[in-house]
């Protein structure tokens, strides 16, 4: 297979020399808040460059908040922080229209509300109702909120990270599928090992280092997310992701035994989207001049786990999505 460098227009060009030197420095300002959880945190960094939304799945206590925040911090995006709670109502995320004394009298003014921001921590998202979980639909899809039939753009750019717990059934919702899949990603954070563990016990008990400093903008951002979709990948490769996508559909010739048994819903055609800009984007992360099979190995658990649905019997034998990702992997192969 022949490689082709990326090749920019003059003006971003400069942005991806600054992007592929400040990559490490990234990382570097990340660390100062955040100890370990390197995967999570270059899946959930891989998003942004593609330009998507990721669910963050994860115990209490691991630091997604304070992850969030740090990323707002090193690219210099406005960070808005939402408490999603049971009687949290859609005009609290999208705002309202209040009324208001002017000189020619009284009229509707909209004010917006949280999610107009850069960067959007939708917080334990799962515990509020659907009809609310739903207001955020518009506003990760088409980057804007309909008010009293006035469409409002939201600010560039946009993008909403939500973290749900998935230990705590009480007074939680399930996300419809249909948000589900607007997400690009589920990241799952897990407890750290002990040395990392006794890092941050040590840390967050002594006095408080230094903050995140600023490495990039959020024009920069923008600009590296346009640059991730001119990485160059073979059709092979782009292939298999549709044919890793194919398999997990129930019913379907492609479909594997595995998943006709314990799926009753497969992943759908923006999964393959995902899949292939992710591995283009995770190419540019790693500084490399294409995409390649490994890259969208690596995101098939991310994108994949939130878009299938097992059935009673996969619960009934203890068969999870992770483990049917994994047989995915080894039955589908990549063309030679």
């Amino acid at each position: 297979m022949e490689e082709h460098a990326i090749v920019p227009p003059p003006d971003e060009a400069s942005v991806l020399d600054r992007f592929l030197a400040n990559r490490h420095r990234l990382q570097t300002e990340l660390e100062k808040a955040i100890v370990g959880q390197k995967e999570s945190v270059e899946q959930i960094l891989i998003g942004l460059i593609a330009g998507g939304h990721s669910l963050i799945t994860g115990a209490p206590g691991l630091a997604k908040t304070l992850l969030v925040k740090s990323i707002a911090q090193v690219f210099s995006l406005h960070f808005q922080r939402i408490q999603f709670t049971p009687d949290l109502m859609p005009a609290d995320i999208t705002g309202t229209e209040i009324l208001t004394e002017t000189e020619t009298g009284r009229r509707l003014k909209f004010m917006p509300g949280p999610v107009f921001g850069n960067l959007i921590l939708a917080d334990e998202i799962n515990r509020t109702p659907p009809k609310t979980q739903a207001a955020l639909l518009e506003a990760m899809q088409e980057r804007q909120v309909t008010a009293a039939g006035v469409r409002y753009p939201l600010p560039a750019p946009f993008f909403v990270l939500a973290t749900q717990n998935p230990i705590e059934m009480e007074g939680t919702y399930p996300l419809p599928e249909a948000q589900l899949d607007r997400f690009m990603f589920n990241v799952v954070m897990d407890y750290l090992p002990e040395e990392e563990e006794l890092s941050v016990v040590t840390r967050t008990t002594g006095v408080a280092g230094p903050a995140p400093g600023a490495v990039m903008s959020g024009e920069d951002l923008q600009a590296i997310h346009q640059l991730a979709r001119r990485v160059p990948m073979a059709e092979d490769v782009a292939r298999y992701a549709v044919r890793l996508v194919a398999a997990t559909r129930p019913g379907r010739p492609e479909a594997l035994a595995q998943v006709n048994d314990y799926l009753s819903w497969g992943a759908g055609l923006r999964a393959s989207q995902f899949l292939v800009l992710g591995a283009k984007a995770r190419a540019l992360w790693q500084g490399r001049t294409h995409a390649t099979v490994q890259d969208i190995q690596k995101l098939a658990y991310p994108v994949l786990r939130h878009r299938l649905l097992t059935n009673y019997r996969a619960e009934a034998e203890g068969m999870t999505t992770e483990r049917i990702i994994g047989q995915l992997l080894e039955a589908v192969k990549p063309a030679r």
